[in-house]
């Protein structure tokens, strides 16, 4: 996804995480990752796709409203589309910036390993009445009779 580009929220996940954004997306690498920071890395290529879809509708608006270019140039429909485009664009990186930072608040502390839990194995054990025991495989099968 966007592991290059910067992201508004790369400081936040390098203070919880304690390692630069590049050192996190290779220790995703293996298997064992943590879920949490596969998930935080998910986000933050999202919001760093969103934040580079902002910027190039912000940018291609200040170059339609350069003051050199020419006035008959001016598209009002354009102007109104993107702003369109910049209005769903920061919708979803405020929506991404919303859920990266509560995942990052709500996440137990990476020092925090998660340990496994010991649950006591009750094993039932009980004998049978002989009359409940189970049947022999033929039983109930009709005997031949004998001449």
């Amino acid at each position: 996804m966007s592991r290059d580009k910067a992201s508004t929220m790369d400081a936040d996940l390098q203070k919880v995480f304690g390692s630069p954004v590049a050192e996190l997306y290779e220790a995703t690498v293996g298997h064992d990752a943590a879920p949490a920071l596969a998930r935080a890395l998910e986000l933050r290529s999202f919001l760093a796709l969103t934040e580079e879809q902002v910027a190039r509708v912000r940018d291609r608006v200040h170059a339609d409203m350069d003051p050199d270019r020419d006035m008959g140039e001016l598209s009002a429909d354009q102007l109104r589309f993107d702003a369109q485009w910049l209005d769903a664009a920061l919708e979803a990186r405020d929506g991404y910036r919303a859920a990266l930072g509560e995942l990052l608040r709500t996440m137990p502390p990476p020092a925090q390993h998660a340990r496994p839990v010991r649950t006591a194995q009750l094993r039932a054990t009980a004998t049978l009445p002989p009359s409940a025991a189970p049947a022999p495989p033929r039983a109930g099968a009709a005997r031949a009779r004998r001449p």
